[in-house]
């Protein structure tokens, strides 16, 4: 099975070189599933916030994309109520070239740097845009209610 092989693979690259921020932890049961997690950059308005979120690759990786879904509540306009993430190389712009790691490191950016552009979230988009300092305060009471470590 070629998804299976190029999993254990992408892993081992991950293990050997982890991402700063990021913990992945494979299911033992099933490699297609993993539990992960994201500690904020202190720069970020998310600081002090460990995220956890789930990837959950198909059978058919690497010709189609992981599905990514956080499982912590986060005010972020390119993350919705149901915990999906709005990025371009997870829909139109897959690749099959497109490694692991590399998806991990555009939703752990994604994160620490919230974007009004291609939001989920409109109205959070909006907020950021044209109310920064409320959009900073929610972000923050957010991060303590749901996110402390």
């Amino acid at each position: 099975m070629t998804a299976l092989r190029r999993i254990q693979k992408e892993l081992a690259d991950i293990t050997k070189q982890p991402i700063k921020g990021l913990s992945v932890d494979p299911n033992e049961d099933n490699l297609f599933e993993w539990n992960c997690s994201i500690r904020a950059e202190p720069d970020s308005p998310y600081k002090d916030g460990t995220f956890r979120f789930k990837v959950v690759i198909p059978s058919s990786f690497p010709f189609k994309p992981p599905t990514v879904t956080f499982l912590t509540k986060v005010y972020h306009p390119g993350i919705n109520d149901e915990g999906h993430i709005c990025v371009p190389i997870l829909r139109d712009e897959w690749k099959p070239a497109i490694t692991m790691s590399t998806v991990l490191s555009v939703v752990q950016e994604k994160l620490n740097n919230p974007s009004p552009d291609d939001p989920f979230e409109p109205d959070i988009a909006a907020q950021l845009k044209n109310d920064k300092s409320k959009f900073l305060a929610t972000a923050r009471e957010w991060t303590k209610q749901y996110a402390h470590s």
